[in-house]
């Protein structure tokens, strides 16, 4: 794969994968209005690869307390802040992981790539974004995250397998209209990830064992170190961003880049 593109691929993936702007739409995109070639699996592991790192070291001191705390929770044990926070992820986990599964084994994840439906998932929750936005109160310290709250949120994520939803945005969405406020719900929305891309790349990885070849290896090196350089960057760009600055930015791309597609598809 030539390295423009294949820096493209990863910087795009790095850079849309935790900001609310949805990166799967993004990676659909390229080559719906491009006439790109598609990147295939390989490629997709390794951008997951590099995001995956990029969220771990971001959140160190949280993963390091999940880490911690799993052999407590695995002998039922949630009386540490640790085991209470694995307890809650892997919970917020489980639902978009069934909701995977019927999709791949449908064929429904295939179907659900046109440039319409991207396009009004843009705008639609987008426009979601903004109302929890908006009108969540802050009742709620996400350094207390409830079970409760964490099933909800792992419900409101698994929609985020239709593209063009945003992981990241729906999550967020979920956590402000719970009651946490901007820098609680991404944080949590954040930590959600680590276990969902995870999962991900094992589901994806697994298909593609034993078809990469030197060369493929090569590139999968080198998009999944620049997704990783571009996935923290934006990490670090929204999370101090969120300490002034609401939202709306976000909302106004993703509602102008849906029009723009429904433009498009429909013309």
């Amino acid at each position: 794969m030539p390295l423009l593109h294949l820096l493209l691929i990863a910087v795009i993936q790095g850079l849309t994968e935790f900001l609310p702007i949805s990166s799967s739409a993004h990676l659909i995109l390229l080559p719906n209005l491009t006439g790109l070639q598609d990147q295939g699996q390989v490629i997709d592991v390794a951008v997951h690869v590099g995001t995956l790192c990029a969220v771990i070291l971001y959140f160190w001191p949280d993963v390091r307390a999940v880490l911690a705390g799993l052999p407590r929770l695995a002998r039922g044990r949630t009386d540490t802040p640790g085991a209470r926070l694995a307890l809650c992820l892997a919970t917020a986990t489980v639902p978009v992981v069934v909701f995977g599964l019927v999709l791949k084994l449908t064929g429904l994840d295939d179907a659900m790539r046109s440039t319409a439906l991207i396009g009004w998932t843009m705008l639609i929750f987008g426009l979601v974004l903004y109302w929890t936005d908006q009108t969540g109160a802050v009742t709620r310290d996400d350094t207390r995250w409830s079970l409760r709250d964490a099933v909800i949120m792992g419900l409101w994520q698994a929609v985020a397998l239709i593209p063009g939803t945003s992981r990241s945005g729906i999550t967020i969405s979920a956590g402000r209209y719970l009651g946490y406020d901007r820098h609680g719900a991404a944080r949590l929305a954040m930590l959600m990830s680590i276990p969902t891309i995870l999962a991900s790349g094992v589901l994806v990885g697994a298909e593609v064992v034993g078809q990469a070849d030197a060369a493929a290896a090569r590139d999968a090196a080198i998009a999944a170190l620049f997704a990783f350089l571009a996935a923290l960057l934006a990490l670090v760009f929204m999370m101090r961003l969120l300490r002034t600055v609401s939202f709306t930015p976000y909302v106004i791309y993703r509602v102008a880049l849906g029009l723009v597609l429904l433009f498009i598809a429909y013309r």
